[in-house]
């Protein structure tokens, strides 16, 4: 069990404390209630751009990463299509840096046209590079257009058009930053050898006096539930054909959630998996297949994709998929196979313990979720789902009429 303490100051800040007396670093996670599906469908992969941006300098420090190094840190960050999460690791002697930038950047970033360039090009060659370049770079692009009509889902994190961050302009950025950016509409996590009176001093002498913004109220449209299978054909020049399909699943808080991400672990996570072993190895249609989730907030997709062997077709690997899922779905899963899936998931919640870094995250983001203290029940709601609800659940999830199938032929 992760032991935690949280408390609140004025501006609306959450804090969370978690004590570990035996490591001499200091984690210090910051997290945002702000990720793509945030964004104007006009102005898409601000909340990316941003997570750039926050490196760019703020009021009093011209450059993030120099004083971090000289205090022996590190750090890093992400976004996804929920959240935008910024950590720093450091020795537990030199905390007081990680206070001071963190709170600086919250406080009032250095917005200039200079900054803003040389972010809006960074992000515009990482598009270029990994999305427009790159083979099989745009298949998300696709799949989530596909997939979704109405949530702000149907676009990548990096945003739906190079466009948008090319013409992304300052008081757009700007506009973006005081209403998202907000103490009110953040989660602070400490973890190390610290005590909770101690991080509520520095928490208070450095983000008690930054203005609590505004609560940022989510209201996004609801993807209405799919009534018919849908089906795209894109051609490629790419190596190898390649299968998509995915259908929508429940969201994060759901207890379908649970049971879709062990239907994933024995479909298609590993060697052992049922597709590796029947379609890879058995009937060897795939060079390679995996079956996941998006592990969105809300409902989200599970996936299965793979390359196909040269010389078989997708009409042949999607009617084979189609055929492991039928048998899933009629004849569900052995005791056995639930139990395995179980235990690789518990394996894995564990190591994800075993890091300071993790702990930190992960708390931040159950607190963003509802309440920190839900990390510490999550192996319960893997372990509560039966064979009889998991077969339920795929029976669900797999309706012919949720399917989004996108075949991705390579150029003839």
């Amino acid at each position: 069990m992760l032991h935690f303490e949280r408390f609140t100051l004025d501006n609306g800040l959450r804090v969370l404390v978690h004590k570990d007396d035996t490591t001499p670093m200091v984690a210090v996670n910051v997290l945002y209630d702000v990720g793509a599906r945030d964004e104007s469908p006009e102005r898409t992969g601000f909340a990316h751009l941003f997570e750039h941006l926050m490196f760019g300098g703020s009021e009093n420090i011209p450059e993030y990463d120099e004083p971090l190094q000289m205090a022996g840190g590190e750090n890093n960050a992400y976004t996804t299509n929920d959240i935008t999460n910024y950590y720093i690791q450091l020795p537990l002697a030199n905390i007081e840096t990680a206070f001071w930038l963190e709170s600086d950047r919250m406080n009032a970033l250095a917005f200039s046209e200079k900054s803003l360039d040389v972010q809006r090009k960074v992000v515009c060659e990482e598009f270029k590079e990994h999305y427009i370049n790159k083979p099989y770079g745009d298949t998300w692009e696709h799949l989530r257009a596909l997939a979704y009509t109405t949530h702000p889902y149907r676009w990548m994190t990096i945003g739906k058009e190079l466009k948008h961050i090319e013409e992304a302009q300052l008081d757009d950025v700007k506009a973006f930053f005081y209403k998202h950016y907000r103490p009110v509409n953040a989660v602070l996590c400490v973890a190390g050898n610290v005590t909770t009176e101690q991080v509520k001093q520095l928490a208070e002498k450095w983000f008690g006096g930054i203005p609590a913004g505004e609560k940022y109220n989510r209201s996004l449209p609801a993807e209405p539930k799919q009534t018919q299978a849908r089906m795209k054909v894109q051609e490629v020049d790419v190596p190898l054909d390649a299968l998509y399909k995915a259908w929508h699943m429940e969201g994060r808080m759901s207890p379908g959630y649970y049971a879709a991400d062990l239907i994933t672990e024995i479909m298609g996570n590993g060697f052992s998996s049922r597709l590796y072993q029947r379609l890879v190895k058995e009937q060897q249609l795939f060079s390679n297949i995996s079956c996941y989730h998006t592990g969105s907030t809300d409902p989200g997709l599970l996936v299965i994709e793979g390359k196909i062997v040269e010389g078989k077709t997708l009409e042949q690997a999607n009617a084979a998929v189609d055929a492991e899922i039928a048998k899933l779905v009629s004849g569900g899963v052995t005791e056995e196979e639930l139990a395995k899936a179980k235990n690789k998931i518990e394996a894995m919640i564990t190591f994800e313990d075993m890091t300071l870094l993790s702990r930190a995250n992960n708390l931040a983001f159950y607190e963003l979720l509802g309440d920190a203290a839900l990390i510490n029940t999550e192996w319960d709601k893997y372990n509560a789902v039966t064979a009889a609800y998991l077969q339920e659940t795929a029976a669900t999830v797999f309706a012919p009429e949720n399917a989004n199938t996108l075949f991705y032929k390579k150029k003839s």
